[in-house]
């Protein structure tokens, strides 16, 4: 495969009506109209901003070269994953995300297993997550029609740290108080079941399709490794904690995987990857840059400013099966 050198991708507002107007000191980003409540890190249309596709939407760039970017064998030239950080100043709407099978009966590509990694929270913060045991679909159904879903709903509290694990198919809803690392399919497929008023339109007789009582979901323990700590580790992505001290060549970031596409992402500080025949890219602080599983060795460097430290949190495709 041709080298294909890491790059840095440029973040991109999205409107919500829950979200704030001023997203500082996260970003340097005021809205001049609409509330931003998500920015996208990794969406199909991000520009790349350094090396030879800059300018150009992350999404083309795998079109035009996904072996260099996934390695060979991949089941799939799309890109893989769609990562965001979420700034809930309301409530989202409860709502549910259909798993590959349904999604793939009404026409679309993949389904929508997610995982939220707390950057900040709040005391008391909390999200909403699955039904509470004995809960029946036919209630969940009588209670999206009289409005009081949301008692049925489990109660998890969050803070800085954590790592929670949303299955296909589990009823949910992200609350005010914290702020997330959103790590998903690539897929914007959302089933709303109750929205508070707001006047969007509903999915009911597909969330409810979509449903299931049961799951996996909840808040995952970390595992510590000798060199870094997995957040979690399932089908579709992991994402680990990695120290750099220093500095880190990609070798040891990629901890005796083989090489495969990764993301980087600066939850705190900033870093800088250099290496032969690529000029500097700096990790500024929420950036990310993309490392191509053809990408040439380079070294990771903390370039925080004094009294920071660079918090990297490393996210990698998993392959079903």
């Amino acid at each position: 495969m041709t080298e294909l050198a890491p790059f840095r991708i440029e973040p991109q507002c999205k409107a919500r009506v829950w979200g704030f107007c001023d997203l500082r000191p996260w970003y340097d980003r005021v809205a001049e109209d609409e509330p931003i409540g998500e920015v996208w890190l990794t969406g199909d249309d991000c520009r790349v901003s350094t090396g030879p596709h800059a300018g150009k939407g992350l999404g083309a760039v795998f079109a035009e070269g996904h072996e260099e970017l996934l390695g060979a064998g991949a089941p799939s030239p799309d890109s893989p994953l769609l990562i965001k950080t979420i700034f809930a100043r309301e409530k989202l709407s409860v709502q549910v995300h259909p798993d590959d099978e349904l999604a793939q009966k009404y026409g679309q590509a993949r389904g929508k297993t997610e995982c939220w990694y707390v950057l900040a929270a709040e005391p008391g913060a909390e999200v909403e997550l699955g039904v509470k045991p004995g809960t029946t679909l036919a209630q969940v159904e009588e209670k999206i029609r009289t409005g009081t879903l949301e008692a049925s709903l489990n109660a998890v509290p969050v803070g800085a740290g954590d790592t929670i694990f949303v299955d296909a198919g589990t009823i949910h809803a992200i609350l005010p108080g914290s702020i997330l690392l959103e790590t998903q399919q690539n897929c914007d497929l959302t089933y709303r079941m109750f929205d508070y008023g707001r006047g969007r339109e509903l999915h009911i007789a597909k969330s409810l399709e979509a449903t299931r009582l049961t799951t996996r979901a909840g808040k995952i323990a970390p595992r510590q490794l000798a060199d870094r700590t997995v957040l979690i580790d399932v089908e579709y992505f992991r994402l680990e904690r990695v120290p750099v001290e220093g500095s880190r060549t990609s070798a040891s970031l990629r901890g005796g995987e083989e090489p495969g596409l990764a993301y980087l992402f600066a939850a705190a500080g900033a870093g800088r990857l250099t290496g032969p025949g690529f000029d500097s890219i700096e990790l500024p602080p929420r950036g990310m840059v993309a490392v191509p599983a053809a990408s040439p060795e380079f070294v990771l460097e903390d370039a925080s400013r004094t009294g920071e430290r660079l918090n990297l949190i490393r996210i990698a495709p998993n392959w079903p099966g």
